[in-house]
């Protein structure tokens, strides 16, 4: 993210902005599509979308939305999709070098990073080196290399619009005043389905009912994270990126109405938040039609009806993910790449049967303490660690 006191623009503004849709059949990617086709005479098109393996769906997409091209992760899905569209006039590419293609086109200004993972990384690498402004809802991206992807946004002078409904909040509420002006941030949390409960009780959750979120309709990874709060973890290390804080100038608070989305607090004593129905929306189409507002088909509050907004800290005992995740963020290093990879495979098993609940933050302490610990990694070490910390998960046994 740049600086706001600047509020700079990419190079390149075009009155018409194209828009990559990475993740277009996820939860992230379908809100996004229905930003850009509510967006009539707002000069958004649709230009390229991926899925990882959903090649039916992504058929369906490209068709209805007339765009340039597709993509697909899972290369065995390819001739099914390229048998979807044949005839259709849409360039149908397989793999990391499709997603690249994608991003990397002449007619794409913007692109939308809404695949859930590392596997983001290298698509939006991609896309800063080809100076797109980037609405990133791929959080891992950050967490595995963050030090990297800002400073090569930095360098090639590209704009990050954080697309988290956190990150997006606090992204607004620092405009009431300078940068060097925020004493600390305050990342809101629902506290997931499971907030109050016991750890006798968490010990029998099933993934049914972790996939039961009370107030956000998202994908099965970012759920459960949101359930053992790996998801809060997971954007603290985000945020001591996207907005360059150190650990203490971040802090977490459970909010079960999901109203408040973030905070920041000046050095004045005011703290100032960003307020909507939750909704992922809102924060789209802020990446979208950044730096200006514009309507939109995100839901508005309803100040007519009475409301409580309540709060509460985090209950680190037991949901000790978030622990991790300041841990994490104070080492540097390799460790959030460890954490990072060691939760996706974990959460995969708990999802899958082969792991209880309140093993995956131990599998993911046991796999960051045994991990050699790198101060100062290249690309290519933190991938191998990425690597390394999927194949220990996978040896865990329940």
């Amino acid at each position: 993210m740049q600086n706001q006191d600047q509020q700079n623009v990419s190079p390149g503004y075009h009155s018409t902005e194209g828009v990559a849709v990475l993740g277009s059949t996820g939860s992230i990617g379908r809100s996004t599509l229905d930003v850009i086709n509510s967006s009539a005479g707002h000069g958004l098109k649709a230009r390229g979308l991926s899925a990882n393996g959903s090649w039916q769906s992504l058929a369906q997409q490209a068709i209805a939305n007339q765009v340039s091209r597709v993509a697909v992760m899972d290369t065995a899905v390819l001739p099914a999709l390229r048998d979807a569209l044949a005839g259709k006039g849409i360039e149908v590419l397989g793999g990391q070098d499709g997603l690249i293609r994608i991003v990397q086109a002449d007619d794409t200004q913007r692109v939308i990073t809404g695949i859930v993972g590392r596997a983001g990384l290298e698509s939006t690498l991609a896309a800063i080196d080809a100076r797109k402004l980037i609405g990133l809802a791929n959080k891992e991206t950050l967490v595995v290399a963050g030090e990297i992807v800002m400073q090569r946004a930095r360098e090639q002078g590209v704009t990050i619009i954080p697309v988290d409904s956190e990150h997006s909040a606090v992204f607004q509420a620092m405009t009431a005043g300078r940068r060097s002006e925020v004493k600390r941030i305050i990342l809101t949390s629902s506290g997931g389905p499971f907030r109050g409960w016991s750890r006798d009780r968490l010990g029998n959750v099933t993934p049914e009912q972790a996939l039961n979120h009370p107030t956000w309709k998202m994908g099965p990874k970012i759920t459960v994270d949101s359930a053992t709060l790996m998801n809060k973890a997971l954007e603290v290390i985000e945020a001591r990126w996207l907005f360059d804080l150190e650990p203490d100038q971040i802090q977490v608070v459970v909010h079960p109405e999901s109203v408040v989305h973030s905070m920041v607090e000046f050095v004045d004593g005011s703290v100032i938040a960003q307020l909507s129905p939750p909704d992922m929306k809102l924060p789209i189409q802020m990446a979208l039609t950044w730096p200006e507002r514009r309507d939109g088909p995100s839901p508005r509050m309803d100040w007519s009806q009475s409301f409580s907004l309540n709060f509460q800290p985090p209950d680190l005992d037991n949901f000790p993910c978030l622990g991790i995740g300041y841990e994490v963020i104070r080492r540097g290093g390799t460790a959030p790449a460890v954490v990072n990879a060691a939760n996706e495979e974990a959460v995969g098993r708990f999802l899958s049967g082969s792991l209880r609940f309140l093993e995956i933050p131990q599998v993911c302490r046991a796999v960051l303490e045994h991990h050699d610990f790198d101060a100062r990694p290249t690309l290519d070490r933190l991938l191998a660690v990425d690597t390394w910390a999927r194949q220990e998960v996978a040896r865990w046994n329940s």
